[in-house]
């Protein structure tokens, strides 16, 4: 998604608010922008940032590709950002976790099954020597999501494998020699339903309490955020647990803050998007304009596949029956145009207007399907299931997708329409999400756009209601 690498801050651990993203233009290649190519899945994994007291800088560092490993740089954590740097290719620093040392030296951990330490130039843009540290266990599928560290002066690296299984490893050197105990092994996720617990951090609160911030995998919703405090002992952090599992609550780390509110009507005030909304490849920003109150999205692809449209607009979904609505002035939509609202992810389904001629239509549309075994190549474009005739004369509609993103679920989306925003008819068969890990992520709304015939027309959006 663009712009990448999202950047959240919280005063508890428990609530987190949007603030920025470290790479605001993903600028690696024609595929992500669209261009006669895509590069579905070759986003940005799991990378990393620091703040480096000397320079005032903060630092973002991830590898695409598996090839290329970009650093990014900010005097502020909320931007602007830039690429500062870019290592030699096929340096990929997979998977990694920066540490500025005590005496400003910046290290990084990295790599899948043989993890690498490297330590870079004085500026922290290029590297100076890399090396082999250790590698994981044999009878394990590989170790991924290294994160490095210094606490009271010994080293210590978190990682996973991929199995359910987080090592701690320790050292009195970064370049080791590296001993290792296990935090966890498939205690499970404390939510309903939820998968493996991977990829994870440690983090110190206020207090000097130290926690274990986590992932729980868990489809259709997406990786989900799970904490847990954890207790040192003879230089070895372990889990706090409950009755021999992942508690399903402990108390707060730090006073609570004041939720923030993921939930409730964008009218899209103030000078651009907020940071919760992200395009699905960088956009064409010839396209789409913003103003107070109001996003003109005009049509930017001929096509009639959504996965190849540009200027696809998402929103994260939240809760375990995430609900969105979105008011649209459809007035200017030429000849062909469809626009629409998406449950959004390499297998969709969407409820459209699109215009014929002079005729507006309701569509729902189901089932459009990407292969993963074939550089997510789209095999469907989506079949209509059901439709509804809307006069030509309207201008406004209100487009509703609702989805049950529970792992535990029946995994069912269903979508609806209305012409007054008050009453709201229901359109097609709900629809079966896919609970693969498919791209990494988990289903998001989609607000799209697109031409089948002709460049031309456009849409105003004017809020978005999430619940």
């Amino acid at each position: 998604m663009s712009p990448g690498a999202p950047i959240l801050k919280s005063y508890d651990l428990v609530n987190w608010d949007f603030i920025g993203h470290s790479v605001p233009v993903l600028n690696f290649g024609p595929g992500y922008f669209l261009n006669g190519e895509s590069a579905y899945q070759q986003g940005i994994w799991a990378s990393t940032m620091r703040y480096r007291q000397s320079n005032k800088l903060w630092y973002w560092i991830g590898c695409i590709g598996f090839w290329n490993t970009y650093i990014f740089t900010a005097p502020e954590v909320t931007g602007p950002w830039e690429m500062a740097g870019e290592l030699p290719g096929g340096t990929c620093y997979y998977d990694c976790g920066l540490l500025i040392d005590d005496d400003d030296t910046m290290y990084v951990a990295y790599g899948n099954t043989n993890v690498s330490m490297a330590q870079l130039s004085s500026d922290g843009l290029s590297q100076v020597k890399s090396q082999e540290i250790f590698s994981g266990p044999t009878a394990l599928q590989g170790l991924e999501g290294n994160r490095l560290y210094k606490i009271n002066g010994t080293y210590y690296i978190l990682d996973d494998s991929p199995q359910g299984v987080t090592f701690i490893w320790r050292s009195s050197s970064v370049w080791g020699p590296w001993t290792s105990q296990i935090l966890q092994t498939n205690i499970g996720s404390p939510l309903p339903g939820g998968g493996l617990i991977d990829q994870g951090s440690l983090v110190q609160a206020p207090n000097g309490q130290w926690y274990f911030l986590s992932t729980s995998w868990d489809f259709p919703s997406g990786r989900i955020p799970v904490l847990a405090p954890l207790e040192w002992n003879d230089g070895w952090p372990s889990l706090v647990e409950v009755d021999g599992a992942w508690g399903a609550s402990y108390p707060y780390p730090a006073p609570p803050a004041s939720p923030y509110t993921y939930t409730g009507t964008d009218n899209f005030t103030g000078t651009a998007l907020s940071p919760q909304w992200e395009w699905n490849f960088n956009p064409d920003t010839t396209k789409f304009q913003f103003s107070p109150g109001n996003v003109t999205l005009y049509t930017a692809t001929v096509t009639d596949d959504l996965f190849g449209a540009n200027n696809t607009l998402t929103h994260r979904t939240y809760g375990q029956h995430p609900e969105g609505t979105v008011q649209l002035h459809i007035a200017n939509m030429a000849d062909g145009d469809r626009v629409g609202l998406a449950a959004f992810r390499d297998q969709s389904a969407w409820i459209e207007i699109f215009r014929n001629g002079t005729e507006k239509t309701v569509r729902m549309v189901t089932n459009a399907t990407q292969d993963p075994n074939n550089n997510y190549a789209t095999v469907s474009t989506g079949i209509v299931e059901a439709t509804a005739d809307l006069a030509s004369t309207a201008t406004e509609i209100w487009l509703r997708t609702t989805m049950d993103t529970m792992p535990n679920s029946d995994r069912q989306a269903t979508f609806a329409y209305s012409v007054d925003g008050e009453m709201f008819e229901t359109i097609g068969d709900s629809f079966t999400m896919s609970n693969t890990l498919n791209w990494f992520t988990g289903y998001r709304f989609g607000i799209f756009n697109f031409a089948t015939k002709a460049l031309g027309g456009y849409v105003n959006l004017i809020s978005f209601e999430h619940h």
